[in-house]
């Protein structure tokens, strides 16, 4: 299992956002985070400016979006989706899409899961909990 540092994961983003930018050849996933990237234009300035945005904190108490936080969780989504893990939340996921008629819209729905089950486990040191990602997802279907 991957898993990169702070730093090396704000590195990803802004590497791949320079390659894309250059015109140089994307790996897969690279391809995969700079067409989450470009669904965010606010976070293009950011991706432009590593010097001055490596080291930046986000404080979501003032009310402020960590943009490698929520590009990366777009990341975690479309894995999860393309092995659908846990099992039923590809399904759960086209239900949201078909709903609301939009595919970043429904990855923002399925966000709000994913960071209320990331929360809990954390918060109780626990696992995380997929049986209620799932339900969690399932009540954003139904409304």
């Amino acid at each position: 299992m991957f898993n990169p540092t702070r730093d090396q994961a704000r590195l990803f983003f802004f590497d791949s956002w320079k390659k894309f930018r250059e015109q140089l050849p994307l790996s897969d996933l690279e391809a995969i985070a700079v067409e989450h990237i470009g669904r965010h234009p606010e976070y293009h300035a950011i991706l432009d400016a590593p010097e001055r945005y490596q080291e930046r904190e986000w404080r979501p108490e003032l009310g402020e979006t960590n943009p490698f936080l929520h590009l990366s969780m777009h990341l975690a989504i479309s894995e999860q989706l393309s092995i659908d893990q846990p099992p039923g939340v590809k399904s759960r996921y086209e239900k949201l899409r078909a709903s609301l008629g939009d595919e970043h819209d429904a990855q923002h729905q399925v966000m709000e899961c994913l960071a209320e089950m990331i929360w809990a486990a954390q918060r109780y040191n626990l696992p995380p909990d997929g049986a209620a990602y799932l339900s969690c997802l399932e009540k954003k279907c139904l409304t």
